[in-house]
C-alpha cells in the first residue's frame, strides 16, 4: 500500500509558535492551524496571509533550501503569484531542518475543479511554463528524478503499466520506448518547476491564481513540466495550452520532439499517482484522468 509516510518529526503549533518565537518574533503572536501534512512537508496557516512550511522528513530538508535559494530569483520574472518565501527559519530548538515563512494564496486546487471549468487556466499555464522555461545558472542543483532522461526509469515505468493499465500495457508501453530511446535534447538546461501536477496548480475561479510547491525546482529538460498537458486537461484545452506555449517560449528546442517527451513524461507521472495514492483520493484522480488521456491518443 502506498501511503503519505509518517512523519520523522511531528510539526505542530506549538514547535512553530516556538521557533517563530526565537526567530520572528514580531510574527510569534498570529494564530496557526495545521492546514496539511504532505508527503515531505508540514504545512500550517500562519494568521490570515501566511503559510509556514516546514519538513516532517529529512528528504525534505534540501528540498526547503532549493525554494528559499531560487524562488526569490524567479518570482519577479513570471507572470503568475509563486510563494516566494518572505522569512527564512533555520534549525532550532530541536528542529534539526530549515523551514520557511510563505505568503497564503487562496484559490482551489486545479485537479478538483471541475474539467470545463479549466479552459481559460490551460492558456495561462502555457504563458506561466512559456516564462519559466529560460536557461538556468550553471549552479542550480539538478535533480536526479526530474528534467532528467527517462531512458533510465523504463523498468519502473513498464512493472506500474503492468498492474495499473494491463490491457493496454503493450501499446503504452511501445510508444514510451520509442520516445525515451531518442536522442537527449542539445543546449542548456532550462529552469523547471519538476512537480507540476494539478494539485500544485491554484485557480480563482477558472483564472490561474497560483504555481505553488516548488521543492523539485530544478534545471534540465522541460518536458516534464508540460506533462500538465495531459494530468490537468482535455484534448481541447491541452491543445490550447500547448498552442500558446509554442507561441510565447522564447528556447531554442525542437517542439515536436518536446511534446512527445512530455507525453511520455505523462505516463511516468501518471504511473507515479496511481501508484502512490492509496490513502490520497485526489492524486488517484489525477493519475485515473492522465491515463485516460493517454489512451485517446
Amino acid at each position: 500500500m502506498a501511503r503519505i509516510p509518517a512523519a520523522e518529526v511531528d510539526v505542530t503549533p506549538d514547535l512553530v509558535r516556538a521557533l517563530l518565537g526565537d526567530q520572528h518574533p514580531d510574527l510569534a503572536h498570529l494564530p496557526i492551524t495545521v492546514f496539511a501534512n504532505g508527503w515531505d512537508n508540514a504545512m500550517l496557516r500562519l494568521g490570515d496571509d501566511l503559510l509556514v512550511r516546514a519538513p516532517r522528513r529529512a528528504l525534505a530538508a534540501e528540498l526547503v533550501e532549493h525554494e528559499q535559494a531560487w524562488l526569490p530569483v524567479l518570482a519577479p520574472r513570471l507572470p503568475t503569484a509563486v510563494p516566494a518565501p518572505v522569512r527564512v527559519g533555520r534549525p532550532a530548538l530541536g528542529y534539526p531542518w530549515s523551514w520557511s515563512v510563505l505568503p497564503w494564496h487562496p484559490g482551489r486546487a486545479l485537479g478538483t475543479v471541475p474539467l470545463p471549468e479549466r479552459a481559460r487556466s490551460a492558456v495561462e499555464i502555457g504563458e506561466f511554463l512559456a516564462a519559466l522555461h529560460v536557461p538556468a545558472p550553471d549552479d542550480v542543483w539538478q535533480s536526479p528524478y526530474r528534467g532528467v532522461s527517462l531512458r533510465d526509469r523504463l523498468e519502473v515505468v513498464a512493472e506500474r503499466v503492468g498492474r495499473h493499465a494491463p490491457d493496454h500495457a503493450d501499446s503504452l508501453l511501445a510508444w514510451f520506448r520509442t520516445i525515451v530511446d531518442q536522442p537527449d535534447p542539445p543546449g542548456p538546461r532550462l529552469w523547471v518547476h519538476g512537480d507540476l501536477h494539478p494539485l500544485n496548480v491554484l485557480l480563482d475561479g477558472d483564472a490561474l491564481a497560483a504555481v505553488i510547491d516548488w521543492g523539485d525546482i530544478t534545471a534540465g529538460d522541460p518536458a516534464c513540466d508540460l506533462a500538465i498537458a495531459w494530468l490537468g486537461f482535455d484534448a481541447e484545452a491541452a491543445a490550447a495550452l500547448r498552442s500558446t506555449y509554442d507561441d510565447a517560449a522564447t528556447h531554442h528546442l525542437d517542439l515536436t520532439p518536446l511534446w512527445l517527451r512530455a507525453q511520455a513524461w505523462a505516463l511516468h507521472l501518471t504511473m507515479v499517482m496511481l501508484d502512490s495514492s492509496d490513502d490520497h483520493p485526489e492524486l488517484a484522480a489525477v493519475g485515473r484522468h492522465g491515463l485516460l488521456r493517454l489512451l485517446e491518443v
